[in-house]
């Protein structure tokens, strides 16, 4: 009878076996399914025997011979074992992260490389090669450089409600106005050559005035574009948990995505329009003439962001920060090196190259750099006398 003494007694051959039993005997079909493991009947074969399969990721046994596994809370995961749940990962791109600091450092290291390039610039403020690329945008555009740099930043970080709103607005302010910047420099380089024709009406358009005008509306249009997206939609904090990851990942929602891809549109389109009038004016004479290099600059920034979207779109969580970090470092990087690299040394290891005869190879009164001087000179008169 369960429950009670069961007494067995055998004989034979003079030998006695004396069993003695006080609970139901173990099956020997199967195993008892330790912790972390539900119980699997075997097809076809009494319910004694089973086998023992552990539980999936996110799910817990924590009895033996369990029979189900228990599902973890969302924000839990399951630990190696499957027997407990722990609390998820929180997951952004931190300074202590091995890819934030590298980030970080690699940010810092192109802003002090940007200030020393403007901190040249000002030293030798007064030579033909500074006068002659348009002082006051050279400076705008190494300042804009330093805030594209230092934009970077803000992505890194735990998100929150603050850097979310400014992350994609700052930069594309920022963005517009270092595209805008050498836009204008493009448009002074092919008016400074086009007016240098007898009876040239572009002579009246000779000046500040438009490099400043197309400074101020490009940049006015992100603006209103930046200010629209907060009106309609203003970007926040987010957790993503999912029932198939052991993370939470703290991100920030953008609000309506559409607003971001109209920010990079309008970068992308600047960049085109600053790309195709370079191009065109990249064989203009005069060796000052830097419309080669802005060409360049603009083919490796629209390289940079036609190739930013597809592996945004391919990545989730610090990842995909960390992608949007790159796109801002390299293609700031690129209008650095490509517009300022070979001025600086010009200006540091070829002095002899930074002279008014070098620099315009015809006569000053006759030559496209006259136009592009007197152009300096309205900006700051004491850009008039060469030494």
């Amino acid at each position: 009878m369960i429950g009670k003494t069961l007494k067995l007694f055998l004989e034979g051959k003079g030998k006695g076996i004396k069993c003695f039993a006080s609970h139901v005997p173990p099956s020997v079909c199967s195993e008892r399914c330790p912790l972390g493991y539900r119980k699997v009947i075997k097809e076809g074969q009494p319910a004694c025997c089973y086998d023992c399969l552990q539980c999936s990721n996110g799910a817990i046994a924590n009895e033996t011979d369990s029979n189900n596994c228990l599902t973890c809370l969302e924000s839990h995961w399951s630990n190696d074992e499957h027997d407990k749940c722990i609390p998820k990962l929180i997951e952004f791109l931190s300074y202590e992260d091995p890819l934030g600091s590298s980030l970080t450092a690699i940010t810092l290291a192109f802003l002090i490389k940007t200030i020393f390039v403007l901190l040249i610039f000002i030293k030798h403020r007064n030579t033909p090669v500074v006068k002659a690329n348009n002082r006051g945008l050279s400076y705008l555009l190494l300042f804009a450089l330093m805030l594209c740099f230092l934009c970077s930043l803000i992505f890194i970080g735990q998100p929150t409600r603050i850097t979310c709103i400014l992350r994609q607005t700052v930069f594309g302010i920022i963005f517009s106005i270092s595209v805008s910047s050498v836009l204008a420099k493009t448009i002074t380089v092919v008016i400074a050559f086009n007016a240098t024709h007898p009876n040239s009406k572009l002579k009246q358009w000779v000046g500040s005035e438009i490099p400043s005008c197309t400074v101020t509306c490009c940049s006015l249009i992100q603006i209103v574009i930046c200010t629209c997206w907060l009106e309609t939609a203003l970007p926040f904090t987010e957790l993503k948990t999912t029932s198939v990851s052991k993370k939470i990942i703290i991100q920030c929602n953008e609000g309506q995505t559409a607003f971001f891809y109209c920010l990079l549109g309008y970068l992308g389109f600047l960049a085109m329009v600053c790309f195709v009038v370079a191009f065109l004016a990249r064989k203009l004479p005069d060796s000052f003439n830097e419309a080669k290099y802005i060409t360049f600059s603009m083919l490796v920034f629209l390289s940079v962001w036609f190739s930013f979207i597809p592996a945004y779109l391919s990545t989730q969580g610090k990842y995909m920060v960390a992608v949007e970090i790159f796109a801002i470092l390299s293609s700031t990087a690129g209008l650095l090196c490509c517009i300022f690299l070979g001025k600086c040394y010009i200006i540091l290891l070829r002095p002899e190259q930074n002279t008014k005869k070098h620099l315009m190879g015809k006569p000053l009164k006759d030559s496209a750099a006259s136009i592009y001087i007197k152009e300096a000179a309205i900006v700051s008169p004491a850009a008039i006398t060469f030494e």
